[in-house]
């Protein structure tokens, strides 16, 4: 099913898109794979949080100005604001970006001025997925990368957690992404970690009536409440995102959800309306709905905006 989807898929990118392809990089850097698979091998054996953090920063890259590696341009006097230095990208994992640049250094050594950072970024992107427990899925190369990079578009791409389900609809709508393929892409959340300031105000005076949030599972929340306790003074404190498989790309995301265990107000949003709930039900039943749509949708975004011209 999954490979009859994909299919149809590739049937309805733009005719341009047929010249990515996964042998790519066959004659001019044969080493190509490998070389992307050894590191993302090593990195992750040793920091069990670079897949999430690989995952969050494909993801920024991509939804902002489409998959050209532009997240990696540091503001100069030619780019005074660059993607990187925008408030919501101030959060991606430094080790994400040193593997990346790590693995480009490599390259650079084998075969010099042919591989791009965006199809580093897709690469390892799909290796990693697929070693903490998600699918495997081909991935097609031959981006380029790009010159240019405007933090100004990086707030109106991307999410929020305090913003609205209708909100969060409309901003993947914008990017062709129907309500289906949003919850899907959602399911991110199964994997990786985030910062308590982000979900603060849900587990400390939420309200008058009440301390926390009514809608968190009463003992997540408490769990939270320790776990958070300094956040104020230490801006690191952070809580998994998926507290029953916090290092495994799999459904619980969305079993917790349901239960209560959802650690962002969207994740609640996410359960309780009625246009999302019936898909989160579904995954939280069904992985490999999971897993096949969450394909599609990563194949989706490595279509947004394409380029093949930039350098």
């Amino acid at each position: 099913m999954a490979f009859a989807v994909l299919f149809l898929l590739f049937l309805s990118v733009p005719f341009s898109s047929a010249k990515l392809n996964p042998d790519y990089y066959n004659a001019t850097c044969p080493d190509f794979a490998k070389i992307v698979r050894d590191q993302v091998f090593t990195k992750q054996s040793v920091v069990p949080a670079t897949a999430a953090g690989v995952l969050r920063l494909f993801f920024h890259d991509c939804i902002t100005d489409g998959c050209d590696a532009s997240i990696f341009i540091s503001s100069n006097a030619y780019t005074p604001h660059a993607e990187r230095d925008a408030d919501l990208n101030l959060s991606l994992s430094g080790d994400a970006f040193d593997l990346v640049i790590k693995i480009k250094n490599l390259l650079e050594l084998t075969c010099p001025g042919v591989v791009s950072c965006s199809d580093i970024i897709a690469q390892a992107t799909r290796d990693l997925i697929k070693m903490v427990g998600g699918p495997y899925f081909p991935v097609r190369l031959g981006r380029k990368d790009s010159l240019n990079s405007d933090a100004s578009k990086v707030p109106a791409s991307l999410p929020t957690p305090t913003m609205t389900m209708d909100d969060i609809i409309n901003k993947f709508a914008a990017r062709k992404f129907t309500v289906r393929e949003m919850v899907a892409l959602t399911g991110a959340h199964t994997i990786g970690f985030t910062h308590c300031k982000e979900f603060a105000n849900r587990i400390f005076n939420f309200s008058p009536t009440s301390q926390v949030d009514p809608t968190l599972h009463p003992k997540f929340a408490e769990g939270l409440r320790h776990v958070c306790w300094n956040y104020t003074k230490d801006p690191s404190m952070s809580a998994f995102n998926d507290p029953r498989s916090p290092s495994k790309f799999d459904n619980a995301y969305f079993g917790n959800v349901l239960k209560g265990l959802g650690l962002l107000r969207s994740d609640y949003l996410l359960g309780a309306d009625p246009r999302t709930r019936p898909i989160v039900e579904e995954y939280a039943k069904n992985e490999q709905a999971f897993f096949r749509d969450s394909t599609i949708v990563v194949n989706s975004i490595l279509f947004l905006d394409i380029q093949y011209t930039r350098i």
